[in-house]
Order: structure tokens, then sequence, then C-alpha cells
């Protein structure tokens, strides 16, 4: 199974005013998902399962790939590693999956497949892991297929 993590581009600064769910992505912002997202739209399979988070920074992120994408409460802002996991259906999935959610829980999901002490590992706005879970030789391994900046897409 592949699991590819995508963290929203910059977005809008936290205000009292603006619940957050409804922050924006940045003009930066826009064009780290643009790189990105046509990045991911070259090497992505076909059938690949896409889910968002509800929060706009997510949505207009996951845009960029001009793709079909499902919605899923369960990734918004405050999800867990768990919550992303069991959205994924890791590592049981029958298709690659692509997660557009945020941190901590994507990083976490990274420090946690590929056990990085301390359970933490920051993925960088706009920023994707590509994880691939495969048999070689008889036992299971999980690769880290692919990471993916902005500045190098």
């Amino acid at each position: 199974m592949d699991l590819i993590l995508w963290r929203h581009a910059e977005a809008q600064e936290k205000r009292e005013d603006l619940p957050d769910l409804e922050r924006a992505l940045t003009k930066k912002g826009e064009k780290q998902a643009a790189k990105v997202g046509a990045w991911l739209d070259r090497e992505l399979p076909h059938g690949t399962l896409v889910l968002c988070s509800p929060a706009l920074r997510c949505e207009q992120t996951v845009r960029a790939l001009d793709r079909k994408y499902q919605l899923r409460e369960a990734l918004q802002p405050g999800a867990t590693a768990q919550d992303v996991l069991e959205a994924a259906g890791w590592p049981a999935a029958s298709q690659p999956v692509l997660v557009v959610g945020h941190q901590p829980a994507l990083g976490q999901v990274v420090a946690q497949l590929i056990r990085i002490e301390g359970g933490e590992c920051t993925i960088r706005k706009g920023g994707a892991w590509w994880l691939r879970r495969r048999q070689e030789e008889g036992a299971e391994q999980l690769v880290v297929w692919a990471v993916q900046s902005p500045e190098t897409a």
C-alpha cells in the first residue's frame, strides 16, 4: 500500500475573528499547492483515493491536484496519527491513498511508521511524504518512496 501525506500549503495566520477551518491559503500557499499538486498529478497512480481535511486551506491545496477527493471530518485540525491511519485504511487499503491534512498529525504518522525516536517529524507547509509498504524477499518493508517540498517540485 502507498500512503501519501500532503500537508496543506501556507495559510493565513490564526486570528480570533476567523474560525480556524476558514483560514485560506496565502498567495505563496497557492503557488506551493500548484507546484506539489503538479508533481503529484504526474506521479500518483490512477485510482489513488484522495482524502482531505474539511479545512478550507486543505481543500484549496487539494484542488491544485485537479482530481476527485473526499472530505473526512476525522482529518480536521486536532486529528491524531491514529485518526489519519484509520481514515486511510492503513495498512490494508487496496489502492494508494493520499491524505491532505495538518501538522502535527501527519508528521506523527511518518514518525510512527518509520520509527523516529520521540514520535515527531515536521512536514513543511505544502510538502508531501510518500510511504510505500511492500514485500521484499519474504519480509514486509516500509520505504520512504519520496519526499517533495514546494521548493523542489
